[in-house]
């Protein structure tokens, strides 16, 4: 189940959207979301633990067919505020999702598997029920921001307290032990800590920059790949002992053989 946000909660993170350096960052995040999960009009996607809808807005600009989960009715609360009906929303978790194998073309983790109990279990999910491609995005261990956000929980009480921060390698093995030697692609975003303005953000819009694995942003994104489980059939054959001779076939030769015989 993992950790579910409250009233408090849920009004602090949509506060931190707010703040302009914040957003510039969130913009980054969200653009590169979208450029690597490359999603065609009209096809359909789930945004799993989709919180106050700030990550569903790109995918229901972009002309998708959106649906988002969460298991915070708060957050879903202003979510459906931001959105009203232009996407369909639900309330569950991460590892238990109410749908049924391939129901979406992609399935999006935007930052999600920080607060989940079972990571693992909430990535198997969402390649069940995605027949394209997976995104996932997450706060990274090893970046400046990710580094001060953990010390910051050592003598305050913040939301960082609850999450769970992952690298690019813990990403990797999770990907490879889930679903084996799929294809899939990293990079990461927000290098710089406390990067704004214009030439702030073309730096990190460099792809090279982005191969660097230590953005305080990453993103994967995975492509399925089908699996077909076969078993075994018997298959019953019986044996005859002898041919049974065609009827008719051998004495029609003969009849021919003696009225050849007669004209020689």
């Amino acid at each position: 189940m993992g950790y579910i946000f409250d009233f408090h909660d849920a009004a602090a993170y949509d506060q931190w959207f707010r703040n302009r350096r914040n957003k510039q960052m969130s913009g980054l995040e969200l653009q590169l979301m979208m450029d690597m999960l490359r999603p065609l009009k009209r096809e359909s996607v789930l945004d799993i633990g989709c919180g106050t809808g700030e990550s569903l807005l790109p995918l229901i600009e972009m002309g998708l067919d959106t649906t988002g989960i969460d298991p915070s009715p708060y957050m879903l609360d202003i979510a459906y505020k931001k959105i009203q009906h232009r996407a369909n929303l639900y309330r569950g978790f991460a590892e238990d999702l109410p749908f049924e194998d391939n129901s979406f073309n992609y399935a999006c983790l935007f930052t999600t598997l920080e607060f989940v109990n079972n990571p693992k279990k909430a990535v198997e999910e969402a390649c069940r029920v995605a027949k394209d491609r997976i995104f996932i995005g997450a706060l990274n261990r090893y970046a400046i921001t990710g580094i001060e956000r953990r010390l910051k929980g050592i003598f305050t009480e913040t939301i960082y307290n609850k999450a769970r921060f992952f690298s690019v390698w813990e990403l990797k093995q999770m990907i490879r032990s889930t679903m084996g030697d799929v294809p899939f692609s990293w990079r990461t975003i927000c290098l710089l800590p406390g990067g704004n303005g214009k030439l702030a953000s073309r730096f990190e819009k460099s792809k090279l920059i982005q191969r660097f694995p230590f953005g305080a942003f990453l993103g994967i994104v995975v492509a399925l790949v089908p699996r077909f489980r076969t078993r075994p059939l018997t298959i019953r054959y019986r044996s005859e002992s002898a041919a049974k001779p065609v009827t008719g076939y051998v004495g029609s030769m003969q009849s021919h053989d003696s009225l050849f015989d007669r004209h020689q």
